[in-house]
């Protein structure tokens, strides 16, 4: 049986670690802090539409207990990609595979670089998923998965994660143009999650806002026109309707860089809209709308670490 191992227990990461636990494959969990004291106390429960299920998998704070996966759902923040993949890439035998289900297409690069192009698949992931509290997690709606891998060598063992993955009942599509299909992805990130953590808003109060949709539109237009000069091929206004019909089915949802910030986190913000304001510079293509949300959740992301480290350090 294939091992797996979950990097990051966050909503995605314990989502379908959960899953593929639930479906009969052997799982280890990797956390910290609070969040492994309440896994090992009581074990995962993910809160469902239809049901909920209540995990008890092997949950660990050790990154040596994931020595032995054949497969590692990559799931931490983009934040702590290179750290991350880095420990991993010390331990791991030499044909375990890692699948990133991370926010952005800057992951896949950095994953790359450590781990080789052979060894790296890539998931875009549809799910409407948040951490109500340690351990739990709620879930929403439609889940899917679209993956694949990033070299054409990685195709056999992409379609066999695919197979696993709808075996455990999720629904899984496997695509020879995984990139394609996460800047795709990329595109509704980049225009809901800046301005949704920016006004502290759920995607319905941004879409109810005349002056929050107009910011949201003018960001998804200058990010379609970066796709278009970095040669991603698509039909820019059906994608513009998609992006913005598909935020109508996920009013009430909390994006992830929101939930940082209501958590007092770091957000995911060169992953989400800093990689999109760079390339953009490279290529010559205005953004100001995005690189003036950037700068100020950049600011808020130093701020909140500023006062972090003043909390923690020590009085005299």
């Amino acid at each position: 049986m294939m091992k797996i191992g979950v990097a990051g227990t966050g909503a995605v990461g314990s989502f379908f670690g959960g899953k593929l636990q639930q479906g009969g494959y052997d799982v280890t969990f990797l956390a910290r802090g609070k969040t492994l004291e309440v896994l090992k106390e009581q074990g995962l429960v993910i809160k469902g539409e239809k049901e909920d299920l209540h995990i008890n998998g092997r949950f660990t704070g050790d990154p040596m207990d994931l020595a032995e996966a054949d497969l590692i759902l990559f799931s931490v923040k983009s934040n702590d990609t290179v750290a991350m993949g880095r420990k991993l890439h010390s331990i791991l035998k030499e044909d375990a595979c890692v699948m990133t289900l991370q926010n952005g297409v800057d992951n896949e690069e950095i994953l790359q670089e450590i781990f080789g192009p052979d060894r790296v698949l890539s998931a875009a992931t549809y799910v409407q998923a948040f951490k109500e509290r340690s351990g739990q997690v709620r879930q929403q709606g439609r889940v899917k998965l679209v993956m694949g891998g990033l070299a054409p060598t990685t195709a056999v063992k992409a379609e066999q994660v695919a197979n696993l993955l709808s075996a455990a009942g999720i629904d899984t599509k496997y695509t020879g143009n995984i990139l394609e299909k996460k800047w795709r992805k990329l595109l509704w990130n980049v225009t809901f999650n800046p301005i949704s953590a920016a006004a502290e808003s759920r995607i319905g109060e941004v879409l109810d806002s005349r002056e929050l949709r107009q910011t949201a539109e003018t960001i998804c237009r200058e990010a379609l026109d970066t796709a278009a000069a970095l040669g991603i091929e698509m039909d820019r206004e059906r994608a513009f309707a998609t992006i913005f019909s598909n935020a109508e089915l996920a009013r009430e949802h909390r994006t992830s860089m929101l939930q940082d910030r209501m958590q007092g986190k770091e957000m995911e913000v060169e992953s989400m809209c800093g990689y999109v304001v760079k390339k953009a510079k490279e290529l010559g293509v205005p953004v100001p709308a995005l690189e003036t949300i950037y700068h100020l959740l950049t600011f808020v992301n130093a701020r909140n670490l500023r006062k972090q480290n003043a909390e923690q350090a020590p009085t005299k």
